[in-house]
């Protein structure tokens, strides 16, 4: 997550023929069996527990690590597999979704920046689905920086703040929603001109 240098879209990924059962694949489904553990956290004594609104932190750090390691070592140890490119999506989504939807529940974020957020995130997945045999589109250097911030920005509201330090987390959160806006946007372009230029492949 912290990795700013572009690199390819996962989607496209050549696949290997590594057995399934391998240690992304293993960290990728860690990051998806955390999302219910997260949740009941988030949601215990109705988000009014300081003690667990940190547990929940915790675990959304760990499972974010997860998707910071999953890829790298796919990539660089030849154990890229069809599961591991369809489950890699999924467990994202299914994290920050539930964290987003979570944080809205409980009032800590307002709807529709949850809405506009998940919008762009299954958007650009599609996207990369549209316009993969026409090529790749290149994660850019906003893009990370987004899945950074926006990290950073979920895991501070759901910790127990108030005052000075919640207007912080806020204000990260809004960092990350004007970084989301500004990079689907520029995935859009990318993918029409992908198609327009592009032959299949």
């Amino acid at each position: 997550m912290t990795h700013l240098e572009p690199r390819s879209d996962p989607i496209a990924d050549p696949v290997t023929t590594v057995s399934v059962w391998n240690i992304a694949n293993g960290l990728t489904m860690l990051r998806l069996v955390l999302v219910p553990f997260f949740a009941a956290a988030l949601f215990h004594t109705d988000g009014h527990s300081g003690a667990w609104r940190a547990v929940a932190c915790v675990i959304f750090a760990v499972a974010s690590l997860t998707d910071l390691v999953d890829g790298d070592l796919a990539r660089k140890r030849g154990l890229i597999t069809e599961f591991g490119k369809l489950a890699d999506p999924i467990a994202d989504k299914a994290l920050i979704g539930t964290a987003l939807v979570g944080l809205s529940m409980l009032r800590e974020l307002a709807w529709w920046v949850t809405v506009v957020i998940l919008v762009r995130e299954v958007g650009v997945t599609l996207l990369r689905f549209w316009v993969i045999r026409h090529g790749v589109i290149a994660a850019s250097r906003g893009g990370k920086l987004k899945t950074m911030v926006q990290a950073w920005a979920i895991g501070l509201l759901v910790l127990p703040l108030s005052g000075t330090w919640h207007a912080i987390a806020t204000g990260v959160m809004m960092a990350a929603l004007v970084l989301t806006v500004l990079t689907g946007l520029d995935y859009i372009v990318r993918a029409f001109t992908l198609r327009r230029t592009r032959p299949l492949a």
